[in-house]
C-alpha cells in the first residue's frame, strides 16, 4: 500500500508482541525487543532500492536527533532525541531507532561472509540488520525497488508498514505519524481531585 500505512498488518499482529531477530555486520545478534519503551522504525529494501532505504534512514535519524548533524560517526546513534509536547518532565521521553535492514535472502550462503565484510567496510560503526532469510517479507511484505518502513511502538507492537517510495511530504507525515506513536506512550497524568479519598 503505497504512501500510507497498512492497517492490515496491524490488524494481524494485534494484541501480540514481534521480535524480530537478526544479526549485523559485525554478526552481533539485534532483537527489536530490546527496544521496548522506545519507538523501532525498520528501514528495509532489497539490493535495487538500498541506496534509497539508506537516505530514508538517515534523513529520520537527523529529524528526531538533530545534533547527529555534527556528531562523529563512532557517536551518530548516541545522539538525544527531540523532545516532546506536554510530556512529563519527570519521564523519559521515548526514543526513536531508525534500524537499517538489508533483505538479502538472494545472496546464496556461501557469499554471506563477502556481504558482511562489504557492508562492515561501508558501514563500521552504524550497525546494518542483514536480513538473508527473508524474515522481513514474510513479517511485511517486500516490495522491490523501494524502502519500506515497518514501525513498531513502544510495546513491540507493530503499529503499520509503509512502502515508499518517499518524497519531502511522505517523510514529513511519517515523522508526524512516529510522532503519534510516540506520544501514545505518554503516562496518564492522575490529579489530586481524581484521587481524593471518598467521604463516608
Amino acid at each position: 500500500m503505497t504512501g500510507s500505512f497498512d492497517r492490515s498488518v496491524q490488524a494481524e499482529t494485534s494484541g501480540r508482541v514481534v521480535n524480530i531477530a537478526l544479526e549485523d555486520q559485525f554478526r552481533t545478534r539485534r532483537e527489536t525487543g530490546q527496544f521496548l519503551g522506545d519507538v523501532v522504525v525498520l528501514v528495509f529494501a532489497e539490493r535495487k532500492g538500498a541506496e534509497a532505504a539508506h537516505e530514508l534512514g538517515q534523513r529520520l535519524h537527523l529529524h528526531f536527533h538533530p545534533t547527529a548533524a555534527t556528531a562523529t560517526d563512532a557517536e551518530w546513534t548516541k545522539q538525544p532525541v527531540t523532545g516532546l509536547p506536554g510530556w512529563p518532565a519527570e519521564v523519559r521521553v521515548p526514543n526513536v531507532h531508525a534500524i537499517p535492514v538489508a533483505c538479502l535472502d538472494e545472496v546464496p550462503k556461501a557469499m554471506h561472509p563477502v556481504v558482511r565484510a562489504r557492508i562492515r567496510k561501508e558501514s563500521p560503526h552504524l550497525p546494518v540488520w542483514l536480513d538473508f532469510g527473508d524474515t522481513m517479507g514474510q513479517q511485511f511484505g517486500l516490495v522491490k525497488g523501494v524502502p519500506s518502513v515497518a514501525i513498531i511502538d513502544t510495546r513491540g507492537r507493530v503499529y503499520g508498514v509503509q512502502v515508499g517510495p518517499f518524497d519531502d511530504r511522505t517523510v514529513e507525515q511519517l515523522a508526524a505519524t512516529i510522532d503519534q506513536v510516540r506520544l501514545a506512550a505518554r503516562p496518564q497524568i492522575i490529579t489530586a481531585a481524581a484521587t481524593a479519598p471518598i467521604t463516608r
